[in-house]
């Protein structure tokens, strides 16, 4: 089983199961000769993997990416650019008990009828979040090719349940402040927003529960005048890739939901101009009108909900007896993914931004 994201000349293809042997990744498309620094892949991917925090999931793999091919002497080729993962730590007796059991909120029921009953449910299989691994180090690569023409994406943690974080200037962004936020352990603008995020999570997992939250993301550097309208503009593609992602349920750019409350004086974005270039003096659009860059920071927001996986007893059926039936779930699971979802999300806008530029 495989997921591709085809996007002009740029796709890539995503492979394998969360307890199988490995998965990984082909990308197609990228030029040959690009310099891409393999310690700074391994450094974005580290920003995914569990942390000894207390919010993290237990299971422990070191995300070691074995590039097979389209690599060589630190540059790409121009051949297809693949990686494999091996995965060390998977335990898969937890899910003994739910071979034909729906766990809700998981896609062990639809993948069943999608497959005709032949996917592997185990650590959600395919469908796991373990899978935005080989995808973060899709993200990782296009990162540093979009760096090399100026162009810098980073993410940070707007909320965690009640608790929010500040929002990005949408004005004023530098590569600056967001290789910053990236450095932080903890992705948030305001640090004193870290102790009650925690404390969020932590309230959740003592009642067995899980709770999500939004990440903000921005991208500078984009000129103006890339992307196309209607179907195939900035918004679509940077959509289509950050759905990609299993616990996204929502996206919006710039103010999003929010211009439903707004009248267009307030919405519209004025234009200004030094002579020698053309800004904004609001950003309301997120960098992005009729599908096209204005060169604005590109600024969306992704929800992303709860972890499904949760300990309490929770109402499903059996879908092979087809009798109701009560399920508790057991593993190792986030009590909130959001902290390391930040990474997946800034990688699935690198991909869909540097389909544009190749």
């Amino acid at each position: 089983m495989s997921s591709d994201l085809h996007f002009g000349n740029l796709s890539v293809s995503i492979f394998g199961e969360s307890h199988g042997k490995g998965i990984g990744v082909v990308i197609q498309g990228l030029p040959g000769g690009c310099e891409i620094d393999f310690e700074k892949v391994l450094d974005f991917m580290a920003r995914r993997a569990p942390k000894k925090d207390g919010i993290s999931t237990r299971r422990n793999e070191k995300d070691y990416p074995e590039i097979m091919s389209g690599y060589l002497n630190g540059k790409t080729t121009g051949t297809p650019l693949a990686a494999v993962i091996m995965n060390t730590d998977q335990h898969s007796a937890d899910y003994n008990n739910i071979s034909a059991v729906a766990r809700p909120g998981h896609a062990d029921y639809t993948g069943y009828e999608r497959y005709n009953g032949a996917n592997d449910i185990r650590g959600g299989g395919h469908f796991s979040g373990r899978i935005t691994a080989p995808l973060v180090f899709a993200g990782a690569v296009c990162a540093q090719i979009l760096e090399q023409k100026g162009i810098s994406c980073g993410a940070h943690i707007l909320s965690i349940g009640n608790v929010w974080d500040n929002r990005f200037d949408s004005v004023n962004i530098s590569k600056e402040f967001l290789d910053e936020i990236k450095a932080k352990d903890f992705p948030v603008i305001d640090s004193e927003t870290e102790f009650l995020m925690k404390q969020e999570v932590a309230d959740a997992s003592g009642r067995l529960d899980s709770i999500g939250g939004r990440i903000e993301c921005a991208v500078v550097g984009m000129p103006a005048g890339v992307g196309s309208p209607m179907f195939d503009g900035i918004e679509n593609r940077i959509s289509q890739a950050v759905f990609g992602i299993p616990a996204v349920k929502g996206i919006e750019f710039g103010r999003g939901f929010g211009f439903a409350d707004m009248c267009g004086s307030e919405a519209n974005d004025p234009f200004t101009t030094d002579g020698k270039t053309i800004k904004t003096t609001t950003n309301n659009n997120g960098g992005i009108l009729g599908g096209i860059t204005n060169g604005m920071p590109i600024v969306f927001t992704a929800a992303i909900k709860p972890t499904p996986s949760i300990a309490q007893p929770q109402q499903t059926v059996d879908y092979i007896k087809m009798e109701n039936t009560v399920l508790e779930i057991k593993g190792r699971h986030d009590a909130c993914i959001v902290p390391r979802a930040v990474p997946v999300v800034e990688a699935a806008a690198n991909i869909a931004l540097l389909s544009f530029l190749v």
